[in-house]
C-alpha cells in the first residue's frame, strides 16, 4: 500500500491552530516536530529515558498527516487531491490572518507503508556498553560477543535503549553498585532497561513504578525477549511522589533505588528515597544535566543520604547517594 504524505511547515505559535483546522477537515492522525522544550506535564514528568536534549529553539514546526494512494489511477481521486490541497490552503491563508504561520508550504511526497514500518532499524544497530551489548530484535549476537552480557532491546513507544548518555550512566551505576540477591526499585521505568540489567547483574527482584501507559507492553515484550521471569519484574502505572497507594505496592527495603529522570523531578522523588531504601542502601540517579546536578545534590543532603561518586559522560551527570541510618 503508498500513501501520500503531506508536511505543512509553520510556528510553534500556529501549530496547535493548524492541527485543529486539519482535525477540521477530517484528518485526525498527525506528526508533530518542533523543538520547543517538552515540559515535565506534558511528558509524564520525565519518567524513565526521558531528558530533553538542550538544542537551539527556532520556533519553527512541522506538521504530517498522510491519505492512501488509490491502487488504480483516476480522475476522481486526483480531484479528492486537488480538493483536499485546496481546502488546506485556503485553512492556512485564514490562520495567517491572526497568526504567524512562517512558511506555510506543503510538501508532497509518496511512501510506502513498509517504509515507515521497517526503514527505521537501519538507523538503529547493536552497541555496547563497557561489557553490555544491547541488540535489537533483527540482529544476530556477534560470534566474538559471548563474553558480553547480552541485552535484547527494541525502540518503541517507551522510552529507555541504553543510547543515550544519561541511560549508559545509570547502566555503569548499576552494575558497579549491584550484588546478588539485591532488591531493586526502578522509579521511571521506561522500557524496563535498566530492571532488566539489575536482574541480569544478579537482583532477585525489580520493582518499576512509571506514569505513562505505552511502557506496559513493551516492559512485557522486552522481558519476554531477554527471558526474564515476570514474577521477578513486577511494575505498576502510577506517580511514587503523590500517590500513597503507588508507595504501598512498592513497599520498603530496597538495596538499590535508581531513577533517570531530570534534575527537577529528582528534587521531587528523593524525599520519599530513604523510606523504600535499607541502612546502607544506594540511590543512583541519572538524567541530570550538569548545569542542574546541585539541584539533585541539595534534595540529597535534605534528605539525610551520603553522596558517595559522581560520573558524567557529555553534558549529562550521574549522582550516587547512600543510605547510612536505618
Amino acid at each position: 500500500m503508498e500513501w501520500m504524505k503531506y508536511t505543512i511547515t509553520t510556528t510553534e505559535e500556529a501549530c496547535d491552530l493548524v492541527c485543529s483546522m486539519l482535525n477540521d477537515l477530517g484528518i485526525t492522525s498527525l506528526e508533530i516536530e518542533d523543538k520547543a522544550p517538552v515540559s515535565p506535564e506534558e511528558n509524564g514528568g520525565y519518567f524513565g529515558d526521558v531528558v530533553p536534549d538542550p538544542v537551539f529553539d527556532d520556533h519553527k514546526a512541522r506538521v504530517t498527516f498522510y491519505t492512501e494512494v488509490p491502487e488504480i489511477d483516476s480522475e476522481e481521486a486526483a480531484d479528492r487531491e486537488e480538493e483536499l490541497l485546496r481546502s488546506v490552503g485556503q485553512g492556512l491563508m485564514d490562520i495567517s490572518r491572526f497568526a504567524d504561520i512562517g512558511d506555510g508550504l506543503i510538501e508532497i511526497d509518496k511512501t510506502a507503508e513498509e517504509d515507515w514500518v521497517n526503514n527505521w532499524k537501519q538507523y538503529f544497530h547493536q552497541f555496547t556498553v563497557d561489557d553490555i551489548r544491547i541488540i535489537p530484535s533483527w540482529e544476530e549476537v556477534p560470534a566474538e560477543g559471548n563474553e558480553e552480557l547480552v541485552l535484547r532491546i527494541d525502540p518503541g513507544t517507551a522510552f529507555g535503549t541504553g543510547k543515550h548518555e544519561s541511560t549508559q550512566l545509570a547502566i555503569r551505576g548499576i552494575r558497579k553498585y549491584i550484588e546478588p540477591g539485591m532488591r531493586v526499585l526502578d522509579i521511571g521505568t521506561g522500557s524496563g532497561i535498566l530492571g532488566i540489567v539489575a536482574l541480569k547483574s544478579g537482583a532477585s527482584k525489580v520493582f518499576g513504578t512509571d506514569l505513562d501507559i505505552n511502557v506496559l507492553e513493551a516492559i512485557e515484550e522486552n522481558l519476554a525477549k531477554n527471558g526474564i521471569d515476570p514474577a521477578d519484574f513486577r511494575y505498576v502505572i502510577g506517580d511514587i511522589v503523590t500517590e500513597q497507594w503507588v508507595r504501598e505496592e512498592a513497599g520498603s527495603g530496597y538495596d538499590l533505588v535508581c531513577a533517570n529522570i531530570i534534575a527537577e523531578i529528582l528534587a521531587d522523588i528523593t524525599p520519599h528515597v530513604p523510606a523504600c531504601l535499607k541502612k546502607g542502601g544506594y540511590y543512583i540517579t541519572s538524567g541530570i544535566l550538569i548545569t542542574h546536578a546541585q539541584i539533585v545534590r541539595d534534595a540529597i543532603s535534605k534528605a539525610g543520604l551520603t553522596v558517595v561518586e559522581e560520573m558524567e559522560q557529555g553534558e549529562w551527570e550521574s549522582i550516587v547517594a547512600r543510605k547510612d541510618f536505618a
